[in-house]
């Protein structure tokens, strides 16, 4: 029996499938869903989903936010998602640098917290897809 999977953002549904399993990782670490599983509402962290569907496995990248879990169903409420499968590495590690430089001149500069707790949700997210990315491979 599959279990519904969607993951939403502001702006749009990132994905929304029938899948056979999936790994989230939350606050309090990854927890693995299959069919009947618990139900749980608790802070999605930014990291890598697993998904695995029809013997084949896809991961993605999710900046923080919530997941609610329920027998049959899995949302991911965040920031930020993507599918890294048609990401370029490159364009990752560029993120990777534009968000570090911009989180240090944040910092030296005295931002405002509101300001570098973004930034830093935007280096967590650059970070989550690299390591998405690199199970990919």
């Amino acid at each position: 029996m599959p279990i519904s999977l969607e993951i939403v953002t502001p702006s749009e549904v990132i994905y929304s499938e029938q899948v056979d399993h999936v790994v989230i990782p939350t606050s309090r670490g990854k927890i693995d869903v299959l069919p009947h599983h618990v139900p749980i509402i608790d802070t999605l962290a930014a990291g890598d989903i697993k998904v695995e569907k029809d013997g084949l496995t896809n991961y993605l990248a999710v900046g923080s936010g919530f997941v609610e879990v329920y027998a049959e169903k899995v949302s991911l409420l965040t920031d930020q998602a993507i599918d890294v499968k048609n990401s370029d590495e490159s364009e990752i590690e560029e993120a990777i640098n534009r968000a570090e430089i911009a989180l240090k001149k944040a910092k030296n500069d005295n931002f405002d917290q509101a300001k570098i707790d973004r930034l830093e949700a935007a280096s967590r997210f650059a970070f989550a897809q690299k390591i998405a990315k690199s199970k990919t491979r």
